[in-house]
């Protein structure tokens, strides 16, 4: 097997715990994604607005007249997403909302602690190369918020619905950073494997579904199994709407932790991009917030920190930089103000009511919304200096 030299030393200890799931996991490394490739190879060759347009008329409607002139290759990569596969059952992904929403106020954190785990891994490299979460950082995250915002509402992951236009508009920027930094001499596939591969696909659907749990219940969210699994049912939807093939896609919460535990046996632990990204994802979560005021950024970045330590532990921590800190206390006093704010919500229903619309209406407010809608653009350059808006 083709092994990337940053994947050996993991190679060799992960294979003594799971030999299967890691061989698997090591030759996703080096698949891409080969229909999206391709349609955006050809799409290329147009005009960079004119292809946009294609795109967001495709999403609308498959049939629609104007899209005669529109590359073949994209009109049959829409037709092939538009029905589920047999395993999508809509009416399962409900429990997963009103969990999402009865939890709305923990769920940016948890979102935040999520992408900092995945962000110590290789998954860094791309990021840091193209500079987009250092130069458009807080509309980056704001991006991903309105993201995961739109999968969980009623419907979001329906043709017609947000979350799967988000969905499938990200399989699309995916693809055409994959073939910018495969056409840059910075990206090193020998060591790296293929620009965002599908290994990197499915550890990071991981992180945003069981680990995303996890950390979401560990500062003090509510939900029980029925809920737990639906919503990460709605996650594997999601997942393979963006691209990520069924062999490396998880089935269910037991399979997604175990691809996690070996994406993290497998995984390079330590590099630079990994520091650089994971400090820059934490340092902009106040700005995401919207505080502007200096001191009150740092004194939540500073809180940020302590609970990532908490959460992720010393050796993470450590590893990645973080600036040393007391984790004493820190969850048992999250999760004592959310018991607090639950207990009131319950005995006093017309507060509950008004929490419960400040907490939807934060999530909303930490969220990117262009004017134009959900843009359908994508970078035209390596580095998102250089790139037009998107």
């Amino acid at each position: 097997m083709n092994i990337p030299s940053d994947y050996i030393e993991g190679y060799a200890k992960a294979r003594a715990v799971a030999p299967d799931l890691v061989d698997n996991y090591i030759a996703h490394t080096m698949i891409a994604d080969p229909q999206a490739d391709a349609v955006m190879e050809e799409m290329r060759e147009i005009d960079r607005r004119e292809a946009a347009r294609f795109v967001n008329i495709a999403m609308d409607d498959i049939e629609d007249p104007r899209l005669r002139d529109a590359p073949t290759s994209l009109v049959e990569f829409f037709k092939d997403m538009e029905p589920p596969p047999d395993w999508v059952d809509f009416d399962d992904f409900m429990p997963g909302v009103r969990a999402f929403h009865r939890n709305s106020k923990l769920v940016l954190a948890a979102f935040v602690l999520s992408s900092i785990e995945g962000f110590t891994t290789n998954i860094s490299r791309s990021f840091n190369l193209t500079g987009r979460v250092r130069d458009k950082g807080v509309r980056r995250l704001g991006q991903n918020n309105r993201f995961i915002t739109e999968i969980f509402l009623p419907g979001g992951l329906e043709r017609y619905g947000d979350g799967w236009k988000l969905a499938v508009r990200l399989r699309i920027i995916h693809s055409h950073i994959r073939l910018l930094l495969s056409q840059s001499d910075e990206w090193d596939t020998e060591a790296w494997g293929v620009p965002l591969h599908q290994a990197h696909m499915g550890y990071a659907l991981t992180t945003f579904s069981v680990r995303m749990l996890q950390h979401m219940k560990s500062l003090g969210a509510v939900y029980n199994a029925e809920e737990r699994r639906s919503f990460v049912a709605a996650w594997r939807y999601a997942g393979w709407l963006m691209g990520t093939p069924e062999t490396i896609l998880f089935k269910d919460e037991d399979e997604a932790q175990r691809l996690f535990d070996v994406a993290m046996l497998c995984e390079p632990f330590g590099s630079e991009d990994a520091i650089i990204l994971t400090n820059g994802a934490i340092n902009s979560a106040p700005m995401v917030a919207g505080i502007t005021d200096p001191e009150q950024r740092k004194h939540l970045a500073n809180y940020i920190y302590s609970v990532a330590r908490a959460l992720l532990g010393d050796e993470m921590s450590d590893g990645m930089r973080f600036p040393p800190s007391s984790t004493f206390g820190v969850l048992p006093l999250f999760r004592a103000r959310e018991r607090y704010y639950r207990v009131r919500s319950r005995l006093l229903p017309r507060y509950g009511k008004v929490h419960a619309f400040t907490n939807f209406a934060t999530l909303l407010e930490n969220t990117t919304f262009d004017d134009v809608g959900i843009d359908y653009r994508w970078p035209d350059r390596l580095y998102s200096e250089m790139s037009s808006q998107w």
